[in-house]
Formats: structure tokens, C-alpha cells, sequence
């Protein structure tokens, strides 16, 4: 079995440190082999730089709060700054920077994987201006009370960087950071 191998840099003290000092500093340590499996998505990736790109974003397979594999947008809301992405293009993985994505898009994927959750919740009509001027109409789907099922309150109901839209054949997962405005489609 091959090892992995990582770098750790101890830092120097802060008196009359040498580069011998920093080097003898530096050591390896052999890297657990525990990895939790991720499962490849097919996606449309949107950035703030060119066009929708389609590929592959990596979700892991299983998750403590429900059954079944981690849905995208709960790994968009991870608090990693950055997500894998495999352009269909070929070549390697890109790390892509959570900030700089309008968007990722897949095709049927319910925004709420629970049939009774689904059932339940109040479906909202939205449309979303983004910057550079982009439009998407589609579904929110509110769980909140009835008292407070409005679009600014699924919109707010959460400090999470990403929030779903969906239609008949995707659910887009929005970075609200890129949102001009939505409007309410009732």
C-alpha cells in the first residue's frame, strides 16, 4: 500500500533562527488512510468568470441528519471555502472557490428528499435577477409556518451562502452573494 506523506512546519523561535533551524524544522508523518466516500453528481457549474461549464461536483455518500447521500446544496453549505468539480471536458479536478460560483445545477434532484417533508411544504414562485443580469424562474420550497411561507421569509430563513430554485428539470442551488433581487411569481 502506497503512503501519503504530509509536510508539517513547525514555527521557529523567534530569536536568532537560521534556515539549518527551519529545515531541521520540517518533518514528514505518515497521513491516516480514513477518507469518508464521495459520490460523483453530474452538474452545470456557473461562475462569476464564463459560461456554465457542465461536470462533476462530489457529494459524500452518506450523511448523519438523514438518509440516503448528502444532496449539493447541503455540501454547498458546508463551511469549506472551496468544492471539487470535474469538467466533462476532461482534465483535472478544479477546486473551485464557494464565493466566486452564481451557481450549480442538477438535473432531478428534489430540493427536499423526504416525500412527507416534500408533501408538506409550501411551494413559492420565484424569480431570480443575478448579477451580470441573468434570469431564473422556477419553485422555492418553504417548510416554514404558514404564518411565515412568504418569499423574504424562505429567503431569509437562513444565514447558509446557497438556497434552492428549482423546475421540472433541475434544482439550481443560488449563491444569494450573486443575487440582485427576486420577485415573487404567485
Amino acid at each position: 500500500m502506497p503512503s501519503t506523506y504530509s509536510l508539517h512546519v513547525f514555527p521557529p523561535r523567534l530569536s536568532s533562527t537560521s534556515f539549518l533551524d527551519v529545515v531541521r524544522a520540517l518533518r514528514f508523518s505518515p497521513v491516516s488512510d480514513f477518507s469518508l466516500p464521495r459520490a460523483p453528481v453530474p452538474a452545470h457549474l456557473l461562475l462569476t468568470q464564463g459560461v456554465s461549464r457542465p461536470g462533476q461536483v462530489y457529494v459524500m455518500e452518506r450523511v448523519p441528519h438523514h438518509d440516503g447521500p448528502e444532496t449539493v446544496l447541503e455540501m454547498l453549505n458546508r463551511p469549506e471555502g472551496f468544492f471539487a468539480f470535474r469538467p466533462t471536458e476532461g482534465g483535472d479536478v478544479l477546486l473551485v472557490s464557494k464565493v466566486h460560483t452564481i451557481s450549480v445545477s442538477v438535473h432531478r434532484q428534489a430540493p427536499i428528499s423526504d416525500p412527507a417533508r416534500l408533501t408538506a411544504a409550501k411551494l413559492l414562485g420565484v424569480e431570480i435577477v443575478l448579477a451580470g443580469g441573468s434570469t431564473l424562474g422556477g419553485w422555492a420550497s418553504s417548510e416554514l409556518p404558514a404564518h411565515h411561507a412568504r418569499l423574504i421569509d424562505y429567503l431569509n430563513a437562513t444565514h447558509d451562502a446557497f438556497f434552492a430554485v428549482w423546475t421540472h428539470a433541475s434544482t439550481h442551488c443560488v449563491n444569494r452573494g450573486h443575487v440582485l433581487y427576486a420577485r415573487p411569481l404567485d
